[in-house]
């Protein structure tokens, strides 16, 4: 049975993710009723790309008021796209208990219109800078850790950005759009496996 549009479309944030290290190479893709069932158990790990946001700086005019240093912010399809996840996690009753973000502003607007706990904001999870250079292996060495780190009964989320996705998870990360996610579960010998990637508008 097809998970009905409205609530499918609010799973969106979900997104498939990958390790080169002790990740298993084969995934175990889920979705719909199936993936739902998952998460209200707990226990996964949830990856993903902040919310859109536009390249562009916003000058004084367009800043948000808390956005004292005028960094990257997110658009006002950033801003609905995280409050309709965040409202279907609440709907569907997936609990969500620790939070990780990046110390960006994007990344913890991303989060605060998710309206979920105070995260705990983590260096390596940082986009390296306005040059938005490349992940380091330190970062890289942050995800693919993290991803193997489970807790039972509620899932955890971690809020970063596309560079260093792609050079933790390189396989499972082409075309990461804004507010994709990546979804890892236990593999059973003691790493994680991908179980889905989904997009924030579907």
């Amino acid at each position: 049975m097809k998970f009905p549009v409205c609530l499918a479309g609010e799973l969106s944030f979900f997104l498939s993710a990958m390790s080169t290290y002790t990740i298993s190479a084969q995934t175990q893709t889920l979705s719909g009723d199936a993936l739902a069932k998952n998460l209200k158990s707990g226990g996964y790990v949830i990856v993903m790309r902040h919310a859109s946001s536009p390249r562009e700086t916003p000058d004084q005019q367009t800043a948000n008021a808390d956005n004292l240093n005028h960094e990257r912010q997110l658009d006002e399809v950033g801003r609905s796209s995280a409050k309709a996840m965040g409202e279907a996690l609440r709907r569907l009753k997936i609990p969500v208990g620790h939070v990780f973000s990046s110390p960006t502003y994007r990344a913890l607007e991303t989060i605060r219109l998710l309206g979920l706990p105070t995260p705990t904001v983590v260096p390596e999870l940082g986009d390296g800078g306005q040059s938005m250079q490349g992940a380091t292996k330190a970062q890289a060495a942050w995800l693919q850790k993290r991803v193997k780190e489970f807790q039972k009964g509620t899932n955890i989320l971690v809020v970063t950005h596309f560079p260093n996705m792609t050079r933790a998870f390189p396989q499972w990360t082409s075309g990461l759009a804004d507010g994709e996610g990546l979804i890892f579960g236990p593999d059973g010998k003691g790493g994680s496996t991908l179980i889905a990637r989904i997009k924030i508008e579907e």
